[in-house]
């Protein structure tokens, strides 16, 4: 049998271990796509014209909802340790589905900021957390191929919604476009995550138990276990004391923060390289494409050596990304950036959950990735200032670009010596 039937009989045989967990997954990932930065922006040019906003003061805007949903799923965030997955989920696509309809309704700069805070928090903060940590937390074997397959739903979105936002947009207007979208949450998305958590009590109470045995099992071993990954699950606050965390999430955070801000700042881009704003959204088919193989093929190498180990391979692709787009000016560059970005993109989805759940355990994994994740929303909010200031600044966008790229192999460093740190011991 050739590697490649080989590896899609193990496949097929690992989608039936838990389909529905699988599907409750992507959709999530799926339906977070109404508080990404990428579905936002696409009504950003009629948002602004609306309340005569320039570029900077709706950027301004922007970064303080999204430094606010930081803030917040910090707490929010680790409700999900507590809470019923059923209710828990029901409630977070109600208010995603609450703030798609405000947004068809929004009057005033303040309530912009209100609606765009609820947008960012319960699609790309809490939606997110909820798919990734779910998958992280009921998944022991094989939990990198299930958030690798589970992150396919980000770059579905990425391919559909744009197109489809951009017709609404044109038939009706933006605004009735965001009712239509709070209509398809309620619709479309709840009754679907609904039946994919159907059965949900009893894989909660086989979590409890394999906990509880996990437990005992810590217990008996407590006077030889070495200190190091193999400990008992971490609580937030062990985390946060834990110098290897502090050493990894620099590296963690650089794709976040640097692709949201390429993303914010694309016309501009698109204009000094000299493209079409046309040919530069069509290439998010190529990003979309890359992203899931990326994520599959890396959920693989997470399964068979370990999270840990893996951390040095996710960031070598944005490097080359940022170095491609920087020097290039050919058509095609945006191209190659989208496929080099895309993948990357997959990678860190697979990586961060996968991670997360192997060093520190699932118990508190909630918390964990609250914090987490309010620390990647707070990198996507300071990218656009950071970038755009140093537009205003007179730094041309290639010497920006390079910047990025240096980022990204300090970030390949860190994640070499955090391998080092975190692998296990013998």
């Amino acid at each position: 049998m050739s590697m490649a039937a080989s590896l899609a009989a193990r496949t097929g045989r690992f989608l039936g271990t838990d389909p529905k967990l699988l599907g409750f997954g992507i959709t999530a990932a799926f339906a977070s796509s109404f508080g990404q930065t990428y579905f936002i922006a696409l009504s950003g040019g009629a948002i602004r014209d609306t309340f005569d906003l320039g570029h900077g003061d709706f950027g301004a805007v922007y970064s303080t909802a999204t430094l606010a949903s930081a803030g917040a799923l910090i707490w929010t965030g680790k409700l999900i340790d507590r809470i019923d997955l059923r209710l828990w989920t029901s409630a977070i696509i109600l208010a995603l589905a609450a703030a798609c309809a405000l947004m068809s309704q929004v009057e005033s700069v303040a309530l912009l900021l209100v609606t765009l805070f609820m947008l960012r928090h319960f699609g790309q903060g809490l939606l997110s957390h909820t798919g990734a940590t779910s998958l992280a937390r009921y998944f022991t074997t094989g939990r990198g191929r299930a958030i690798g397959m589970a992150g396919a739903g980000y770059p579905l979105g990425e391919a559909l919604f744009p197109l489809a936002a951009v017709a609404l947009m044109a038939a009706v207007g933006w605004r009735e476009m965001w009712l239509i979208a709070a209509g398809a949450m309620l619709v479309g998305f709840l009754p679907a995550q609904l039946a994919l958590l159907g059965g949900h009590g009893a894989r909660q109470r086989d979590y409890v138990a394999r906990l509880a045995r996990e437990e005992e099992a810590e217990r008996a071993a407590a006077a030889t276990r070495p200190s190091g990954m193999r400990g008992p699950h971490w609580t937030r606050a062990e985390v946060l004391r834990d110098p290897r965390f502090h050493l990894v999430m620099p590296a963690m955070l650089a794709p976040s923060f640097i692709i949201t801000g390429i993303f914010f700042h694309q016309v501009h881009i698109v204009e000094v390289k000299g493209w079409s704003l046309a040919w530069y959204s069509a290439a998010f088919v190529a990003y979309a494409a890359a992203t899931v193989p990326a994520g599959l093929i890396y959920g693989v190498v997470i399964d068979r050596i370990g999270a840990a180990r893996a951390l040095p391979y996710f960031l070598p692709g944005m490097v080359i990304a940022c170095i491609v787009l920087a020097t290039g000016d050919h058509p095609l560059t945006v191209w190659i950036f989208m496929i080099f970005g895309g993948a990357n993109a997959g990678m860190t989805q697979t990586l961060g959950s996968a991670l997360w759940a192997e060093v520190y355990g699932v118990r508190h994994l909630g918390a964990i990735r609250a914090l987490t994740t309010a620390c990647m929303v707070f990198s996507t909010a300071a990218s656009p200032f950071i970038l755009g200031a140093l537009i205003d600044a007179g730094l041309d966008i290639e010497t920006i670009l390079l910047l990025c790229a240096g980022y990204a192999a300090i970030g390949v460093g860190l994640s070499i010596a955090g391998r080092g740190r975190y692998a296990p011991r013998a």
